[in-house]
């Protein structure tokens, strides 16, 4: 690698924002001989092109010896990033490969039929007189071949071993945040029946918490895989339904073996867990048990082999590493050779302000008393944006069924979009396409969405974003006390919903605390804020939005008595809404056991509140 090539390779005609200052520090970063650099760069920082410059740094295939690593790999855990890259001029030589089921076969009687299913995986032997125009393997070869190669992080960890995609002298990864939980995902195994073939005809012991049982299991189970495979292979045509079968078989193999490998070894450090549901109803005799899922924690071993092994340099970017330390255990690297490079924003505070509008807490046991209160509250920051659109984050589909329901009984559902699991896609870009100021119900939309400008001027987070306590891995860790770790990963979900709304220097957008839980996290989690945010946090006010009139949020008219001062005339103009306004009585009262308001604005626990057990405040399963 040679960072002194950083600023020739990057790829716009000019800087904008902290760019130029930031290659810079990327640059000394790598010189000085850390074999891994982290960026922490926020929204319109123009990752892309920060990522494009640092891989163009590395050794060309005509300056290396035969035995040499040269160009380099990007991959992004997000189909969405991968796309947009592939749409950006400026990246025209980030060459993208997608795996097998992304492609069409193009052979003539075959025109819908999926490159993963086609007959050169069907027919024993099969010549295909047009591999050479194969869309799939035509954009393997190029990628393979070419200096940048770009795909998912999840093609990436499968390709590992791969005689096509070697080892590279650079790996970039973008949207790095979430690496360590998206090893422990790809290297989670679900043996049930939608993931194991012939799994009726299998005899499932009752595991009960017993490891060495697990792994004895597997290792049976993936004797009767291999051998289930071999029948399959011998065959001299297989039906597409016997291709997937092969497919996941093979696939199945390498997890159990993987698995088994990893437990007997006394060098990993992987802690492996076991969950196993009760046998169905439907299962006969022969189910003492029911399906597992088997998860590894700190999976550094895996990451080792799908991603360090890959590179000589790394360079890991995203808005949301909050803690280098963490990190790094996280993913098993050593903190010595690792640095950190912080980029400033370059958003104006003022045009992405944070509002307290907290109506309680949104736990499961709180959530019947207070999701009406925050519906009424939407209901109300509809009123104040009257022609603007709005996101509102409500975490599950529990959430989101209650609040439309209740905004629909308020009489503003005309105003009103909701998504459910399989139409999630279609549902946002309508949503996204329409020029009508409609507030959309998401789930699960914290992250790799981009609402530039009038796409979306306000967002409400309903509830903390912290992970379902219902995991044992989630659990296992609590109950080792790990909470900096768990306030640390809502607290960058929250961060990356912060981001969707407001998107270039000049762009504008409100988001809107309802839950009083996400004030609590800022207290817990501050040390671990990068400076940015904490400046919104630290401006956060409680608006006086309009008195309930879900008319008003319809047809657009402000009620005389209620003009929203402290929300929509910053939202919509940018401008620096200096007072804060003061809370009401019941929330300054500073009595025992309950929140009082700060001067900032924000609420601080009283000690006699929570300090007893912060499990009692947060604890939650995704219901």
């Amino acid at each position: 690698m040679n960072p002194d090539r950083i600023f020739d390779e990057f790829p716009a005609p000019s800087y904008r924002g902290n760019q130029e200052a930031a290659l810079q520090d990327i640059r000394d970063a790598f010189a000085a001989g850390n074999d891994v650099v982290l960026v922490r760069a926020p929204t319109g920082s123009g990752k892309s092109l920060l990522a494009r410059a640092v891989a163009g740094c590395a050794r060309p295939a005509g300056e290396a010896d035969p035995s040499d690593a040269t160009g380099a790999y990007y991959t992004t855990p997000q189909v969405s990033q991968l796309d947009d890259v592939a749409a950006d001029d400026l990246l025209a030589d980030l060459n993208v490969i997608r795996g097998k089921s992304n492609y069409t076969c193009i052979l003539p009687d075959e025109r819908n039929t999926p490159v993963n299913q086609a007959p050169c995986v069907r027919e024993r032997g099969y010549d295909c007189s047009v591999k050479h125009r194969c869309p799939y393997f035509s954009d393997r070869a190029i990628a393979s071949n070419r200096e940048i190669a770009a795909m998912t992080l999840a093609y990436f960890m499968q390709t590992a071993g791969s005689e096509v995609f070697r080892k590279r002298d650079v790996v970039v990864v973008d949207e790095a945040h979430g690496l360590a939980e998206w090893a422990e995902m790809y290297a989670t195994i679900q043996l049930g029946p939608r993931t194991v073939p012939f799994w009726d005809d299998l005899r499932v012991p009752a595991i009960d918490d017993d490891l060495e049982r697990a792994v004895r299991y597997c290792e049976n189970l993936s004797e009767k895989c291999t051998r289930r495979k071999d029948d399959l292979l011998a065959q001299e045509s297989l039906t597409p339904a016997e291709v997937r079968e092969r497919d996941r078989l093979q696939e199945l193999i390498g997890e159990l073996d993987w698995f088994v490998s990893d437990y007997r070894d006394p060098q990993s450090p992987t802690t492996w867990l076991v969950d196993q549901s009760d046998p169905s109803a439907s299962d006969d005799e022969k189910k003492e048990g029911g399906s597992l899922t088997i998860k590894p924690m700190n999976p550094e071993k895996y990451l080792q082999h799908t991603v360090w092994d890959r590179g000589n340099k790394f360079a890991l970017l995203s808005a949301t590493i909050l803690n280098k330390a963490a990190f790094c255990r996280q993913v098993g690297l050593t903190p010595d050779n690792v640095a950190l490079v912080d980029v400033g924003h370059t958003f104006p505070v003022e045009n992405r302000p944070l509002y307290d509008v907290t109506q309680g807490k949104m736990t499961y046991e709180h959530r019947s008393e207070t999701t009406p209160k925050i519906a009424r509250t939407i209901v109300r920051i509809m009123q104040a944006h009257p022609d603007e659109k709005g996101l509102v984050h409500a975490h599950s589909y529990d959430i989101q069924e209650r609040l439309a329901d209740l905004l629909s009984d308020f009489g503003v559902a005309d105003r009103i979009r909701t998504h459910d699991r399989d139409g999630r896609d279609a549902d946002l870009e309508a949503w996204k396409a329409t020029d009508d100021p409609d507030v959309f119900l998401s789930v699960k939309m914290e992250e790799a969405l981009d609402l530039k400008g009038d796409l979306c001027r306000f967002q409400v987070l309903c509830k903390a974003p912290f992970l379902n306590t219902g995991d044992s891995r989630v659990a296992h860790r609590l109950e080792e006390g790990q909470w900096a770790w768990y306030y640390r990963a809502a607290l960058r979900t929250v961060i990356q919903a912060c981001g969707r709304v407001v998107r270039a220097p000049d762009d504008y957008g409100a988001t809107y605390l309802a839950d009083s839980s996400l004030v609590d996290l800022f207290d817990r989690a501050r040390t671990d804020m990068p400076q940015w945010f904490e400046a919104q946090v630290d401006r956060t006010e409680q608006p006086e939005l309009p008195q309930f009139d879900p008319r008003a949020a319809i047809d657009g008219t402000v009620p005389s008595g209620g003009s929203d001062a402290g929300a929509a005339s910053s939202s919509r103009t940018g401008r620096d809404s200096s007072s804060t306004t003061t809370a009401d009585s019941s929330r300054s009262s500073g009595n025992p056991g309950t929140e009082a308001t700060d001067s900032s604005g924000l609420r601080s626990s009283n000690s006699s509140g929570s300090s007893s057990s912060p499990l009692a405040d947060v604890w939650e399963t995704d219901r």
